[in-house]
């Protein structure tokens, strides 16, 4: 979740202005001075459609760039977009809508619920589940995996503690799993049907949406999500069942109705006020200002200046990225979504946050120069130590990839993204010892992840690290595998006590793309300055990467 603070920025500064006709279905949009800045950030990639609503009414419904760049089909307000992990407060909601209806307490064990459930989980409360304390840790199984209900508990009920329910934190997916599977069996209607005719119905009767994959299914013309390498992600339909996903992931809407439901919810209208209220209050704190809440996060005014809550989702194999905030005092709610790796919601509201705070004119993406021929760079550079770098132009870019450890810290080198950027070098190399630790079977999630690997590959030998980098909110460690297959290279996301986050086997090598910033050299393309601070530069046959621990030539092969 973390990167949604400074949504509750937005609000004052599209609230400012006259409203206008907007592009599409008649819908107010955001004012002029606001509409050509974003329209900047559009043409620096940003692809999307946001949303803010106010006591009910609408202030602002806009949509940028491409739903479907095949297709040249444009993202409008009725876009739908997969909400990812922003789906835990709905669930969240079902929870506290069952509690409303007399049929559960949040201080019931969650084994009482569900007497089927085995393992140390059972003892925790359906409370220390909704505020990821129960210390559920690692996954149960993969998003996409068809896993049915009964399965989806067992895998869970195997799944060791980080430590004794309630006295510590660790998010978990499977947490929100095991509250849909109370859900579904709690009641009357399962969970799916529970959420479409109770808890998504806005007041006048319309659904807020529905599901990306299975029914009910949210109605409406969808965004393709392109994912890190382009590529189109999954693009939903399939019936299922998911419960690796189910109650943490797969819920879509426009970004219209995530801002109504969220209204609806915290002015009581889809639970009782007093669960709104305690959806709304700091439960478990995470430190600097912010507080756990059943399906949210909670900020104090120490940050900005005002309270709010927010939920965040993304990534995964969809290729979407939502986010949605809820500011008491002023009863408004922002909705945000984007299609695109290349510039999230997430990002764009780094990048403009800090004026709209000092309500200042927003910032726009810095203009490339000039870049010549880039064709006569394009090929391999060698590094001394072993690793390598592929540079490969288009488009006036040039897109260069790292392989082995030397190489990427090149070019992603520790700590050079900020405070999103994983840490220290410290930092990043604990989460490598981690992440062999999982590999080398250590753990149990560790020994699932080898017999996982050893099933597609073949039996591996050898594990090489092959550098850390940070991506996002996400801290990825390469290792090179060596398998009865051939090599295999991989990436791990773990948090701190060790369970999987994110994953992708086989990987393709980190990259990052440049433009041109003069006299041959080359900054890269990240408009709102949150990546690796690096610079790559080329002489005659070699090519100089300065970052973070300083510069490093490679000489071109071939």
């Amino acid at each position: 979740m973390a990167g949604t603070t400074l949504i509750a920025l937005l609000t004052a500064a599209c609230a400012a202005g006259p409203a206008r006709p907007a592009r599409t279905s008649g819908a107010p949009a955001c004012d002029p001075a606001l509409d050509t800045a974003f329209t900047a950030w559009a043409a620096a990639g940003f692809s999307g459609s946001i949303a803010i609503l106010k006591d009910g009414a609408f202030e602002c419904r806009a949509a940028y760039g491409m739903a479907d760049a095949a297709a040249r089909r444009p993202n409008t307000p009725e876009t739908v977009f997969s909400i990812g992990s922003v789906t835990k407060a709905v669930t969240a909601a079902a929870i506290l809508r069952l509690a409303d209806e007399g049929k559960l307490s949040l201080d019931d064990r969650v084994g009482r619920i569900l007497p089927r459930l085995r393992g140390p989980v059972a003892e925790a409360t359906v409370g220390q589940l909704l505020l990821h304390t129960s210390g559920l840790n690692g996954t149960h199984g993969d998003d996409y995996e068809r896993l049915s209900p009964d399965a989806a508990m067992a895998a869970i009920g195997t799944l060791k503690l980080a430590f004794p329910p309630g006295t510590g934190y660790v998010y978990s997916n499977s947490g929100y799993t095991l509250l849909a599977l109370v859900v579904e069996r709690l009641s009357d209607r399962g969970y799916r049907n529970y959420l479409g005719s109770a808890v998504l119905r806005l007041p006048g009767g319309r659904v807020a949406g529905g599901f990306w994959d299975g029914r009910p299914a949210a109605p409406g013309p969808r965004a393709v999500g392109y994912l890190d390498d382009g590529r189109p992600g999954h693009q939903g339909g399939s019936p299922g069942p998911y419960w690796g996903l189910e109650g943490n992931g797969g819920l879509a809407m426009t970004t219209s109705d995530l801002a109504s439901w969220t209204h609806a919810l915290f002015t009581g209208q889809v639970v009782s006020p007093a669960s709104a209220a305690l959806a709304a209050r700091p439960g478990w704190p995470l430190g600097d200002g912010k507080s756990e809440t059943p399906g949210w996060v909670a900020y104090d005014r120490s940050l900005y200046g005002e309270r709010f809550l927010s939920a965040a989702g993304g990534g995964g194999d969809v290729g979407h990225n939502a986010v949605v905030a809820w500011i008491p005092a002023q009863r408004r709610a922002v909705a945000i979504a984007s299609n695109t790796a290349a510039l999230t919601a997430e990002a764009l509201l780094k990048a403009v946050g800090p004026a709209l705070l000092a309500g200042r004119p927003l910032p726009t993406p810095p203009a490339a120069a000039r870049g010549g021929d880039l064709g006569a760079i394009v090929g391999t550079y060698r590094l001394d130590g072993g690793g390598r770098f592929q540079v490969a132009a288009e488009g006036g870019r040039l897109t260069v990839s790292a392989t082995g450890a030397d190489a990427v810290r090149a070019l992603a080198p520790p700590g050079a993204g900020g405070t999103e950027s994983g840490g220290t070098g410290a930092a990043l190399r604990a989460h490598e010892q981690r992440v062999l630790a999982l590999l080398n079977g250590r753990t149990q999630e560790g020994r699932r992840e080898r017999a996982s690997l050893e099933g597609a590959f073949g039996a591996v030998s050898g594990l090489t690290l092959a550098g850390t980098i940070a991506k996002g909110a996400d801290t990825r460690t390469y290792v090179m595998l060596t398998t009865a297959k051939g090599p295999v290279l991989a990436w791990y996301a773990v948090n701190d006590q060790g369970g999987v986050q994110a994953a992708e086997v086989p990987a393709k090598p980190p990259a990052l793309t440049f433009v041109p910033s003069g006299a041959g050299r080359f900054r890269p393309d990240d408009p709102t300055g949150t990546g690796p601070r690096v610079e790559i530069a080329f002489e005659g046959r070699h090519m100089t990467v300065t970052g973070g621990p300083g510069a490093v030539t490679a000489e071109r092969s071939g």
